[in-house]
């Protein structure tokens, strides 16, 4: 970055143009300084104050100037529109700029200009137009406004601000840690590492550190390492290294080259002779219970002191694997008592006799993670190893080890863990979930694996905006999934085409009179607001289906509205003695005006010789556990969702037999669904797409205190996809509903809107 744009981070309104396109373009670090009394860009060696100049400056070194008459005009509309006082003039405004993005991704040309920033920030600093804009009456200016908040950029600098408010207590003055970046980072010399151990599938907490590594090594023209650290043969196969590096390109994450911790073991061995022969480390055969106690209380090993004949003599044995040896480790000798107990003689090497997946027999010792980690990022030419801050404690340890072997320095930038509620990322907790089938395996949407994620329908622009977003906070607490859904909700909106499924439950048939003689099928777009999704064919008929719920609500002689037809009047209604909707005569009534009707219902055709309808199931997922946040202490069995996959049978419409597995897609009036794919009965299944909002998102399962005995036994019972309700204490309420059993409903209310005159 070549220059800096101060501002306090209060400012009002806030210049959300420069700090956007300073962050856009990285020609500016932005500092927020809470005494600055305006704004102030220091670039090449001039100082800019004035808002819309320090537009130009930045556009103009990162190479997004255009000085061109449309620009100007833009320039001069971003200047008069929050001035605007009079409601018509400001819808006028906003009027014009809907009209002329309808067939425009950007304000001027092709790409994205300082024109697009300077309007941006002009209209995001007004509450009073953001509020407008929330009325969706501009569907090209909406569009538009979204793209460009939705830049990893803008992103940025509002995680950037963010921290500057959060920081405010701490500091007058501090700079947004995602905008400075890497400390000590130079252009095109960052190298950064991600080493997963090969021991598993990659979760949403492995994400973060990927993301972060990629996004660092781009942002400096670097590079990132992906380092498999194998070294525990107890718990790693080759086959993992595969799924990992799978579950990275599902992330669109792909380093600069592959190594391997062993790849290094040669050399890591004679960096521990080295340290024992400089009396840096010792062997050590104390009892692990009894080192813990030792290491806790301060008291020093009776090996500390041992000679180095004798410690180089034990570290032989243990190289061979002898009944002698694996009774010793090897120890850094740190310190004994030091605060930091991370600090008092950690293991750094200890023995394994199971075969490596890559050395085979030739090893029987391993060097630990916080010796290896720290030599092979050195070795290997790491600048910037990020981290999580669980790790911060070791950080003086990861120091010591570079000190005391003489080693290239590397910096450690640390990050907070990323943590969900209802939401387990423990290896051995998941594993227990597919080992006794309550999942069907490590890709099943309930899970939050990088594969279970992906199959749920979250987006990889998504998940790396929520990571920018979540900024260089330290703080370690259990996230909310809304706010990631509703991200994903603004990404997959714009795009994802719209189709109709009917209930088969209860599922009505209508005549309407004054319908086509014959179907007839027509082109209408996938995606009303956005044409370039594609078209659809959709059938209209004189005979078609309608939902039970909708049925339900029809009053005698209702005008309601046909989506995609037109409006019709309810005229006839047949109800059986259960109270069911067993069939409707409509009268079609084109000449209505579908703005005045309270209804609009989706509806299909019925099937004929010459069009037929889907069979599909759409299924709805619960968490796995029905406790927010699982202590140490807890049982992972006391906490378990009786019931968490929910199935809809349905009928859909014909053109969902175009879509390919993960295709991104909306059931009108039902909610997102991503498609996974056809059963062996042909059969289409859909995994519904949280949106963010309350109901999508709410854990249904009830208390969070520990399952009764039987409720727990009837749980263990559960195939992994019955939808069938467990006996639980949370459905019997016979006070109020009397002595009879209550019946819950298989089928998920979840997605269902509110209200069915919501169209």
């Amino acid at each position: 970055m070549s220059g800096t744009l101060t501002v306090s981070p209060g400012a009002s309104p806030f210049p959300w143009g420069p700090i956007s396109i300073a962050t856009y373009t990285q020609k500016a670090e932005l500092v927020f300084d809470q005494s600055a009394t305006g704004l102030t860009l220091v670039l090449d060696g001039s100082t800019i104050t004035e808002e819309q100049e320090i537009v130009r400056a930045l556009a103009k070194a990162g190479g997004l100037s255009d000085e061109s008459v449309k620009t100007q005009t833009y320039f001069a509309l971003a200047s008069t529109v929050p001035k605007l006082t009079a409601f018509p003039d400001i819808t006028a405004a906003l009027h014009s700029v809907d009209d002329h993005l309808a067939y425009r991704t950007y304000l001027v040309g092709h790409d994205i200009t300082a024109a697009d920033f300077i309007l941006w920030g002009s209209l995001k600093g007004s509450v009073k137009i953001v509020g407008l804009l929330k009325n969706n009456k501009h569907v090209h200016l909406n569009r538009w406004f979204a793209h460009i908040e939705g830049l990893e950029s803008t992103q940025l600098a509002s995680a950037s601000l963010i921290e500057a408010k959060a920081n405010k207590a701490r500091s007058n003055k501090t700079a947004a840690s995602f905008a400075l970046g890497l400390q000590g980072a130079k252009d095109g010399q960052v190298v950064t590492r991600f080493p997963p151990e090969p021991s598993g599938y990659l979760h949403i907490g492995h994400a973060k550190a990927a993301m972060l590594n990629q996004y660092f090594a781009k942002m400096y023209n670097g590079k990132m390492l992906i380092r498999f650290d194998d070294t525990n043969p107890t718990k790693e196969r080759s086959e993992f290294e595969e799924t990992i590096l799978e579950d990275l390109a599902l992330l669109d994450i792909h380093g600069d080259s592959i190594s391997h911790t062993s790849d290094h073991f040669d050399h890591l061995y004679d960096l521990a002779i080295k340290m024992i022969k400089e009396g840096k480390a010792y062997a050590d055969d104390t009892e692990q219970a009894q080192m813990r106690d030792e290491r806790w209380n301060g008291i020093a090993s009776k090996h500390r002191d041992d000679s180095v004949e004798d410690n180089l003599k034990h570290f032989d044995e243990m190289k061979s694997g002898s009944e002698e040896g694996i009774r010793w480790c090897i120890r850094a000798k740190m310190s004994v008592d030091n605060p930091n107990k991370a600090m008092r003689d950690p293991v750094i090497y200890r023995c394994n006799l199971i075969p490596h997946h890559r050395t085979g027999t030739k090893w029987k010792i391993y060097p630990t993670y916080d010796f290896a980690c720290p030599v092979v990022d050195a070795l290997e030419g790491v600048t910037h190893a990020l981290r999580t801050n669980e790790y911060r404690d070791r950080n003086a340890q990861y120091f010591w080890m570079i000190e005391a072997l003489g080693l290239r320095k590397v910096a450690i930038w640390d990050f907070s863990r990323l943590n969900f509620i209802y939401t387990l990322l423990s290896k051995r907790k998941l594993h227990w979930f597919v080992d006794t089938g309550k999942v069907r395996g490590w890709d099943d949407p309930r899970f939050p694996t990088v594969r279970g994620i992906r199959r749920r329908g979250l987006t990889v622009e998504a998940l790396r905006q929520f990571m920018l977003i979540q900024g260089p906070s330290q703080a370690v607490v259990s996230l909310e999934w809304d706010s990631l859904w509703t991200l994903n909700k603004k990404i997959i909106d714009p795009i994802a085409p719209r189709f109709w499924a009917i209930s088969k439950e209860g599922k009505v048939p209508v005549t309407i009179k004054g319908g086509p003689a014959a179907p007839e099928v027509k082109a209408l777009p996938k995606h009303k607001k956005n044409p370039e999704v594609g078209e659809k064919k959709t059938v209209f008929s004189s005979q078609i289906f309608v939902e039970q719920e909708d049925a339900l609500s029809f009053e005698d002689q209702e005008e309601i509205t046909l989506m995609d037809w037109g409006n019709a009047i309810v005229r006839t209604k047949t109800v059986d003695a259960a109270g069911k909707v067993t069939a409707i005569e409509m009268d079609l009534h084109l000449d209505g005006d579908f703005r005045k009707t309270k209804k609009k219902i989706t509806w299909l055709a019925q099937p004929t010789e010459t069009h037929a309808l889907v069979d599909a199931t759409l299924l709805d997922h619960d968490y796995l556990i029905t406790k927010k946040k699982l202590e140490e202490t807890d049982n992972v069995e006391d906490f378990v969702t009786p019931v968490t996959e929910f199935r809809e049978e349905v009928l859909a419409d014909a053109n969902v037999h175009d879509l390919k597995k993960g295709d991104i897609m909306q059931f009108e009036r039902k909610g997102y669904y991503i498609f996974d794919g056809a059963v062996e009965d042909g059969r289409l299944e859909f995994i519904h797409i949280p949106d963010g909002r309350a109901a999508s998102i709410a854990s249904k399962a009830g208390p969070t205190a520990p399952a009764t005995p039987a409720a727990a036994a009837a749980a263990s019972n559960n195939a992994p996809t019955s939808d069938t309700p467990v006996d639980t204490k949370m459905y019997h309420v016979d006070k109020v509903y009397g002595d009879a059993a209550l019946v819950i409903p298989s089928d998920t209310k979840m997605y269902k809107v509110k209200s069915v005159y919501d169209s």
